[in-house]
C-alpha cells in the first residue's frame, strides 16, 4: 500500500446523514462509492493504490441496505489488518427523535422496518451496528448538525490540505453591458473607477497592460478601494472555509469588461495568490472588445 493511500468506510444509521457526509467528501477529492459488498473492498483497494497515484483517497459506504453482505464487514476488516491493509471507519449515529423526523420529513421507509413502526427499524439497526461501532475510528452524532457544521466535521477531520487550500477561489471580470455571471457569490462594480475609455490611446487596450493598470492604479480612489475590498475578502474568505465552501467565484465588473474589472480582478488574483489561497483569474468579457 503506497504512503499516501487513504481508505475511509462510511457507515452508521440509516438517517444519520451517510449521503450529506459522501457530498462532502467527494468536494475533498474522495473517490466515493455508495453500498460496496464488503467482500469486495479488499480487491477494490487493491486495485485503486496500483493506479499509479490518479486514486489516492477513497471513501465506501457500506451500512444494512447490503443485508446478509453487511454481516461480513467485520470479517474482512480482519482479514484487511491482517493483510496490512489500512483504513478508518466513520460511524455516523444520530439520536432515535431525530432519525424518525427526517424519515417522517423525507416519507421513506427505514430499510430495517419496511412495514412497521420506524422506532422499530432503529433499534434493529441499533443492535445489528454495535459490533462495529466499537471498531470506529471516528464517531459523528448528527442529531444537532446542520448541513454546514456537519461539512465542516468532515473537512477537519478528512481534508488533507492546508486551510486555505481547501477552497478554490476564482476572480472573474466582466462587463455589465454583457450581463452579469449567473454563478458568482461575490459581484464587485467598479464602474466608479476612472474610465480608462475616456483616453484614446487606452481606449482599445485591455486592463491587463501595464499602461492602462498604470492609468487605474494613479487615482486615490482605486487605491482606496483595494485596501477596502482585501479588507472585505480577508474578513469572508476564512468564514467561507469554516462554513464548507468548496468554490467562492468573485466577479468584478465594469461597463464594458476591458479595462477597470480586468485591472481590478489581476490585482485581487496577486493578492489572493500571496496570501495561499488556490486561485483562478478569468477575463469573461475581453473577448466581446476589438484590441489592437
Amino acid at each position: 500500500m503506497i504512503d499516501n493511500f487513504r481508505l475511509v468506510i462510511i457507515t452508521g444509521m440509516s438517517g444519520a446523514g451517510k449521503s450529506q457526509v459522501v457530498r462532502a467528501m467527494e468536494d475533498l477529492g474522495y473517490f466515493c462509492v455508495d453500498n460496496l459488498p464488503p467482500m469486495l473492498i479488499p480487491k477494490f483497494a487493491e486495485l485503486c493504490a496500483q493506479s499509479g497515484g490518479k486514486v489516492t483517497k477513497i471513501a465506501l459506504v457500506v451500512d444494512i441496505r447490503g443485508g446478509e453482505f453487511f454481516d461480513k464487514l467485520v470479517q474482512v476488516l480482519e482479514g484487511m489488518e491482517n493483510q496490512g491493509l489500512l483504513y478508518e471507519i466513520l460511524f455516523l449515529e444520530a439520536s432515535d427523535a431525530t432519525i424518525i423526523r427526517r424519515y417522517k420529513e423525507t416519507r421513506r421507509r427505514h430499510p430495517m422496518a419496511p412495514h412497521g413502526r420506524i422506532s422499530e427499524g432503529i433499534s434493529r439497526e441499533r443492535d445489528r451496528l454495535e459490533q462495529i461501532r466499537g471498531r470506529a475510528t471516528h464517531i459523528i452524532d448528527t442529531s444537532g448538525l446542520s448541513t454546514a457544521e456537519l461539512r465542516g466535521k468532515i473537512t477537519g477531520l478528512f481534508a488533507e490540505e492546508r486551510e486555505h487550500e481547501r477552497m478554490t477561489v476564482t476572480v472573474v471580470s466582466f462587463g455589465f453591458k454583457h450581463g452579469m455571471p449567473l454563478d458568482a457569490d461575490l459581484v464587485m462594480d467598479v464602474r466608479f473607477l476612472p474610465n480608462p475609455f475616456y483616453v484614446e490611446s487606452l481606449r482599445r487596450k485591455s486592463g491587463r497592460e501595464a499602461v492602462v493598470g498604470d492609468y487605474i492604479w494613479k487615482w486615490p480612489v482605486t487605491q482606496q478601494f483595494m485596501e477596502k475590498l482585501s479588507g472585505l475578502v480577508d474578513f469572508l474568505v476564512p468564514h467561507y472555509i469554516k462554513e464548507g465552501k468548496s468554490q467562492l467565484i468573485i466577479a468584478i465588473g465594469c461597463t464594458g469588461g476591458l479595462h477597470r474589472s480586468v485591472f481590478i480582478a489581476e490585482k485581487m488574483f496577486e493578492y489572493l495568490k500571496g496570501k495561499g489561497f488556490k486561485v483562478n483569474v478569468e477575463h469573461r468579457d475581453i473577448k466581446h472588445n476589438v484590441i489592437e
